[in-house]
């Protein structure tokens, strides 16, 4: 579970997340973390949340951004906003880390979520990229699909796809929630 000032670090993919303010915090109005990118991540899936913004604010370093596919580069004391809907992804493929101030708006279960992915990761339940398995990712795309869309295919056609697959990734196990990972 979320609390104030939690760390979290994937550790496929260097970056930590430390709660600033969670869902119980705020009364589900905000969620605050500050990450940090180390030097040279990959560029994660472009994505978007259908009901929230974000904010970022770069306190140290510089973070790579994608906004609708379009490549913009953000340096320390620099700002952005997502709206809902927007597809985006953010990384750092400087020299050095990055660490970035991060709202998002409402909260919903984006904690959840983080902490999943990272309890996974941990677990190495995850590829080299820190990307769950394809059953897995069907079972967390349509449990946290309120706050979390990846941006291609098509989203009914990810959800299709999903559906079909669900089944399989149950059979073998899977859950789209690991209580051990959000405890």
């Amino acid at each position: 579970m979320a609390y104030k000032n939690k760390t979290i670090t994937n550790p496929i993919t260097g970056q930590a997340i430390r709660f600033v303010q969670t869902t119980k915090d705020t009364n589900g109005a905000l969620l605050e973390m500050e990450t940090i990118y180390n030097a040279g991540s990959k560029e994660p899936p472009s994505h978007y949340h259908p009901l929230q913004s974000e904010d970022f604010a770069v306190l140290y370093g510089e973070v790579d951004v994608k906004i609708n596919h379009k490549k913009i580069k953000l340096q320390a004391g620099e700002t952005l906003h997502i709206p809902a809907n927007t597809a985006h992804a953010m990384w750092n493929s400087s020299d050095g880390k990055a660490i970035v101030s991060w709202k998002v708006k409402p909260a919903l279960e984006t904690e959840y979520l983080l902490e999943t992915i990272t309890g996974l990761a941990i677990d190495g339940k995850t590829n080299a990229s820190g990307r769950p398995g394809l059953l897995q990712t069907c079972l967390l795309m349509n449990k946290f699909s309120p706050v979390f869309r990846l941006s291609q295919p098509p989203y009914q056609v990810q959800r299709i796809m999903f559906d079909v697959l669900r089944p399989f990734a149950l059979l073998r196990g899977l859950k789209a929630v690991y209580r051990k990972y959000i405890d």
